[in-house]
């Protein structure tokens, strides 16, 4: 005895069960849009990553402690984070308060301090471990260990996405961050959900994709993929509808249907000159404003990393931090803008922060030459929100009086990582994936949603 699939799939050689499949899948897109488990605040995220460890006390976090007790050791001793450290150093950025609020924010974040009203200030937050390898991995994939999806693919897993001709969700990055493609992997997670890699130092629109140049006419190709398709769809029958092979064949119609859309939405000189001046001629500055160009196109997550390596990872030199914000506050204060003139800042949750924060104490090394940096600090940094459905103007949690550790209200990634995807209609210990025999999820075990900073 035979099923009526299979006898349907003898028919003719088959290709009557290729044309009965092609109207059977053609509104099956692993991407395509999916209800929430209850009314989102945000339909779409952009994260601004600025890898390598923000210093909180230099930014976002002012303490006046460190100024008057520069110099000497920390009460309890002096942090034990990766490396050595010496006794407590002062900023030397000076703080002032900005808008309505009066949220005290860095010299170096004047732009970003004029829109504080905006933004969400979550200064409690904490990890496991202060390595970047491991701490990337729980910022962006929930685990201190590679193997698991990252928070774009399990929101794209659970909403799918508005467009179909562009990836769901879209990293940039000038070159690759520590660790690289795992931070935006998939996992066991179908294929169709991971990350696409742009690499935006570049500034031709056909050389950011690889292989997004077509070797042949798109009609051409077109053929080629109509004959594909029918092989596929046929080998699709003998592995019982295998999810990774659809999947696979998903993005590859993806990939054919990017070769026109993907060109469009990566050429900023489509932007007004005025426009690209105000996010600046900066990676970083490009990035963002693609971010804003791509969720506009119905991408429902970007991420757009600061630089390649750790740009932020000053362990000699504090004061690289100055250099570096020139680029990251105009950018982000521009994007800000941007998504509000746009009638986008509603619907989009922003998030700006980094893989951990940095110590209040100077390091001392033997690692380092010139003793003006900071070590790496899990224990207390701070995180910027805005937008879909965050409360502007407003501070949450606080690190100790040296800016160390979380200490009111502290914040786990997992918190973060809850309450991102509470607002856009996700409750996260629904959203789970059966793998290996246990249901995973991207909290893991724990987070909490941060109700108090919702709006």
């Amino acid at each position: 005895m035979i099923s009526r699939r299979e006898a349907l799939f003898r028919l003719g050689g088959g290709f009557g069960a290729v044309g009965f499949l092609s109207l059977l899948h053609a509104s099956e897109s692993p991407l395509a849009p999916k209800p929430a488990h209850f009314p989102a605040k945000a339909s779409r995220v952009i994260f601004l990553f600025l890898n390598g460890g923000l210093s909180q006390v230099d930014t976002f976090d002012p303490k006046p402690a460190l100024t008057r007790f520069h110099g000497t050791p920390m009460p309890g001793g002096n942090p034990k984070t990766e490396r050595t450290t010496g006794n407590l150093m002062r900023s030397p950025f000076a703080f002032q308060k900005y808008g309505q609020s009066g949220i005290e924010v860095s010299e170096i974040f004047p732009q970003v301090g004029s829109l504080i009203d905006d933004f969400c200030v979550v200064r409690s937050v904490y990890t496991n471990v202060p390595i970047h390898e491991s701490s990337l991995f729980m910022m962006n994939c929930g685990d201190l260990q590679a193997g698991r999806p990252s928070m774009g693919s399990w929101i794209t897993y659970g909403l799918g996405t508005v467009n179909q001709n562009l990836p769901g969700y879209i990293v940039l990055c000038p070159g690759v961050p520590v660790v690289g493609p795992p931070l935006w992997n998939s996992a066991f997670l179908p294929a169709a959900y991971q990350g696409t890699h742009i690499d935006n130092k570049k500034t031709n629109p056909r050389e950011m994709i690889a292989f997004l140049e077509p070797r042949n006419s798109l009609a051409r190709q077109q053929r080629q993929l109509e004959l594909l398709a029918h092989l596929n769809r046929i080998h699709l029958l003998s592995r019982n509808q295998d999810p990774r092979l659809e999947a696979a064949m998903h993005s590859m119609e993806v990939a054919y249907r990017m070769q026109t859309e993907a060109v469009e939405v990566f050429d900023l000189s489509k932007e007004p000159q005025a426009v690209r001046e105000a996010y600046g001629d900066s990676e970083f500055g490009r990035g963002c404003l693609m971010a804003r160009r791509l969720v506009e196109k119905g991408v429902r997550v970007v991420q757009v990393y600061y630089g390649n390596g750790q740009p932020w990872d000053n362990h000699e030199d504090i004061l690289v931090h100055r250099k570096l914000a020139q680029h990251a506050d105009r950018a982000i204060a521009q994007l800000v803008k941007d998504l509000k003139q746009r009638g986008l800042f509603r619907e989009t949750l922003l998030i700006v922060g980094s893989e951990f924060g940095r110590t209040p104490s100077v390091e001392n090394s033997a690692l380092v030459k010139v003793q003006n940096g900071r070590d790496h600090n899990p224990y207390g940094f701070t995180m910027l929100l805005a937008g879909g459905g965050v409360k502007g103007g407003i501070t949450y949690g606080a690190t100790d009086d040296f800016g160390f550790r979380a200490q009111q209200q502290p914040v786990h990634v997992h918190d973060i990582h809850a309450t991102v995807l509470h607002l856009l209609g996700i409750d996260h210990t629904r959203l789970t994936y059966n793998y290996s025999g246990r249901e995973f999820r991207l909290t893991d075990v724990s987070g909490n949603v941060i109700h108090d900073i919702l709006a």
